[in-house]
């Protein structure tokens, strides 16, 4: 396997524990475990943070810029509820 494959991997990996300690810290019943959760959950996204950019750094993360029409339409749709 190859590195961007693997940091591809591990960045599907840390996308869904993520998903799991947010999930976790909503439905958590006390103050000890939404903090635990609440705490896993911002490691986990610094964690997916720094793979996140060194994929972006080695051209291994395209992401498309949003054409301003849209976002202009889309602001009017909300702004109008």
């Amino acid at each position: 396997m190859n590195d961007q494959k693997l940091m591809e991997n591990e960045l599907l990996v840390l996308k869904g524990v993520c998903d799991l300690y947010l999930h976790g810290s909503i439905e958590s019943t006390t103050a000890e475990v939404h903090d635990a959760f609440k705490d896993a959950l911002q490691t986990s996204l610094n964690m997916q943070n720094k793979v996140y950019n060194l994929m972006s750094e080695k051209g291994w993360y395209k992401t498309n810029t949003a054409d301003q029409n849209e976002i202009n339409t889309a602001k009017q749709k909300f702004s109008q509820n």
